[in-house]
């Protein structure tokens, strides 16, 4: 067992940016693919007449997101730099599944953001309807504060390694970035070509001009993650397997806190407890799994269709989760075309549930820069506006102040296929 801190890595970008190669390239050069598997992708990617993504084929490696070249679920894979363990979470880029790109959000540590400085493929990217600006946003709000930029297809022939269009492009990705929220000092910059491999692993000889680092070193630099251990357990629930012999396996990422076989584990919002029998996590029985790491864990007595995506899982003899009546919260709304009133209900992406909620009262205005009020009780909210609001979710939820367990407590509104605001939740009133 490797003993370097797990940091969980979310790949963002708009969706032909590159994402899938960039991180396939990643995997094949540090050891966690062999050579076999990429030429049997490059083989079938040749059949298929995509001969371009045998990298991207490493991680898209479900059957039917092959044909389609698009990455649907949210794939995990490991790689190891001198001071970390990675686990990329490779999130889709299509409009269609920002749910599924939120999910894998919303557990990172830090987010690498690929950008497409071809002609055309950038001003895609980056223009309204693209998702590089949402997908950045969507870090932010979510807590990811740490976020590397790669440049990519510096190899295009429209590009050709070429330094003007790779600090044109760079300047205005900072410019957006800043918007957002991050500081442009603070994010690294790296030109690469995904495909090619310039910049991944090695310097590339055709950008003598670039004196930072490679993609590698910039995710050696990153500073390790801050994992609350001692708070009470919670693991919000990303998928549910039967599996044989074993019997009901919820998985998540453990959030905060401690899980252990023989511990109750109480769920959340529907209140079953179970017994947990083992903790696995990548195929290894362990005695106790702590925080940042993605477990898979058997309890026994529940069937399949009793946990779902979305429920919280916690210790039920120390401060258990609980479902919500309502919610305090202060958002900011960001892309939303008309007004928002009161008896708004919009979708609620909190952890990994997706939930319906209702704006029962806009209490406060606010200064978006200072958090000063600036009026209360308003009629209404536009794009621009930070408030503080009561949501009442339309079926069970389990939220948590973002004070005491950040990532419970961070999420994003949508509507209409888009994020319209985002936000933490203040407060919460428990089902007693």
């Amino acid at each position: 067992m490797s003993e370097k801190p797990r940091v969980s890595l979310c790949l963002l970008g708009h969706v032909d940016a590159g994402k899938s190669t960039t991180a396939g390239h990643l995997i094949y050069k540090t050891g966690g693919v062999d050579q076999e598997t990429i030429a049997k992708y490059e083989k079938e990617g040749n059949e298929v007449g995509k001969t371009t993504q045998k990298f991207a084929y490493v991680l898209d490696n479900l059957k039917a997101e092959r044909e389609r070249g698009i990455t649907i679920d949210i794939s995990l894979w490991k790689f190891a730099t001198n001071k970390y363990e990675f686990t990329i979470i490779d999130v889709p880029g299509h409009r269609d599944f920002i749910k599924n790109t939120i999910t894998g959000t919303s557990q990172a540590d830090v987010a690498m953001l690929v950008v497409d400085a071809s002609q055309g493929g950038f001003e895609e990217g980056i223009s309204r309807g693209g998702q590089t600006r949402e997908h950045a946003l969507l870090a932010f709000t979510l807590g990811v504060k740490q976020m590397i930029v790669a440049v990519n297809k510096m190899d295009d022939k429209s590009v050709k390694y070429n330094q003007k269009r790779y600090e044109d492009v760079k300047s205005e990705v900072a410019t957006y970035l800043k918007k957002v929220g991050y500081k442009p000092a603070k994010i690294t910059f790296v030109p690469i070509s995904g495909w090619e491999g310039d910049n991944i692993t090695e310097k590339s000889e055709k950008m003598p001009w670039h004196d930072g680092p490679t993609l590698l070193e910039a995710l050696d630099k990153i500073s390790p993650p801050k994992r609350p251990a001692d708070k009470a357990l919670r693991i919000p629930i990303q998928d549910v397997y039967k599996i044989g012999g074993i019997g009901t396996v919820p998985v998540g990422r453990v959030e905060t806190g401690v899980i252990k076989p023989g511990m109750m584990a109480r769920f959340a919002p529907s209140g079953i407890t179970a017994e947990v029998k083992s903790c696995e996590v990548h195929h290894e029985t362990l005695d106790e799994v702590g925080p940042g790491t993605n477990v898979g864990f058997a309890v026994k007595n529940v069937a399949l269709k009793d946990i779902r995506r979305g429920d919280v899982a916690s210790d039920a003899d120390n401060n258990p989760a609980k479902a919500v009546t309502s919610f305090e919260a202060q958002i900011v709304v960001m892309n939303h075309p008309g007004k928002i009133y009161k008896g708004y209900c919009p979708v609620i992406d909190c952890h990994t549930a997706h939930v319906a909620c209702t704006f029962t009262s806009i209490k406060q205005k606010l200064n978006r820069q200072t958090g000063k009020v600036v009026e209360e009780n308003p009629e209404f909210l536009i794009n621009g506006d930070a408030a503080i609001v009561t949501l009442e979710p339309t079926k069970p939820l389990c939220v948590e102040p973002f004070a005491e367990y950040p990532p419970l407590g961070r999420f994003t509104i949508r509507d209409m296929k888009q994020t319209v605001a985002v936000g933490v939740v203040k407060s919460t009133t428990k089902e007693e």
